[in-house]
């Protein structure tokens, strides 16, 4: 029933926001783990790499909102199964990045439940239009936050392996929702579209990193 569907995402959504979730995967890891590795971090560089995992986290509740929404949306349970796959995965990066966050001594985003509330209007609008825009929208999203995590590779401190191996695996996940999405028929969006998005990522991750 569409009614139990509902249920069940929105208490999801109160569970990402208030970050009660488990990984199915276990936590990446290095192949070399130094037990003693974020001692050798510096306050300042721990600050930098807590601030970057929380915006990666916020990222997470963001994709929990937007798979949730998609997958009321739409009326194929073909894309149905789809996108709870997707979002089963997306759950682990949430409880990675909230793990990564507890060992720095810090806390996620205080204004996630905004970010939630913001990603899933966006996620149900995109569904509701159809599904070819709604798949679209998922690898549109997709490639952006590969390239986000691209950047945040190259910005955390290279002794900090703990950190890069759970963006690494992200990365990697990221890539493949989002060529599973352009096999299923997602169609390119309109470029204002996609400069649109852009900019909106842009003043939540600067946002995110400080709140």
């Amino acid at each position: 029933m569409l009614s139990d569907r509902w249920i069940t995402e929105i208490d999801r959504g109160l569970r990402a926001i208030a970050g009660v979730t488990r990984a199915s995967r276990p936590t990446p890891e290095p192949a070399n783990l130094d037990a003693g590795e974020d001692d050798a971090l510096s306050a300042h560089e721990k600050r930098h790499v807590a601030g970057l995992m929380r915006v990666n986290h916020v990222g997470e509740v963001c994709a929990q909102a937007l798979y949730q929404s998609q997958k009321l949306a739409t009326k194929s349970a073909g894309l149905r199964e789809a996108f709870a796959h997707a979002g089963q995965e997306e759950e682990d990066h949430l409880a990675w990045t909230a793990q990564r966050l507890s060992e720095l001594g810090s806390r996620p985003s205080l204004l996630n439940p905004l970010w939630y509330a913001g990603a899933f209007a966006i996620g149900y609008t995109a569904g509701r239009v159809g599904d070819k825009v709604s798949l679209g929208f998922m690898a549109e999203t997709e490639r952006q936050v590969e390239h986000h995590l691209d950047g945040h590779l190259d910005r955390l401190p290279p002794q900090d392996q703990r950190s890069r191996a759970i963006v690494d695996q992200m990365r990697r996940d990221e890539a493949a929702h989002g060529q599973a999405a352009r096999d299923a028929g997602g169609i390119d969006l309109p470029v204002p579209v996609q400069r649109l998005m852009r900019a909106c990522a842009k003043v939540m991750t600067t946002t995110a990193y400080y709140i």
